[in-house]
């Protein structure tokens, strides 16, 4: 999923990259400013409403739950297994700090 998530990022900030080259507006007086300010914020939020509408779609079409019930039991058998072998370690380590007395 970060692949995924590394890649809508992408595309959204090439999107937006896209369109501050192409909207090339003439300096103007500085009333105006606080108007086109308002249209870019708008603007944004569309962007941003419509890329996270996209990427929670994306996630809902992927989502398996037997997926997720084996990455969590696949967690917890890790996880296991990892705390046996540490303890093996650890005691095999301090019996060889301390030696044989």
């Amino acid at each position: 999923m970060g692949a995924r998530s590394f890649l809508a990022l992408f595309f959204i900030l090439l999107l937006l990259a896209s369109e501050a080259q192409g909207a090339h507006v003439p300096p103007q007086d500085e009333p105006d400013s606080p108007a086109l300010l308002t249209k870019v914020q708008e603007s944004l939020y569309g962007y941003w409403d419509t890329a996270k509408a996209t990427a929670q779609d994306l996630y809902r079409k992927t989502y398996l739950p037997t997926v997720d019930e084996k990455i969590r039991d696949m967690y917890s058998k890790s996880t296991a297994a990892v705390t046996i072998y540490a303890g093996i370690f650890t005691d095999q380590v301090l019996s060889l700090l301390t030696g044989d007395h």
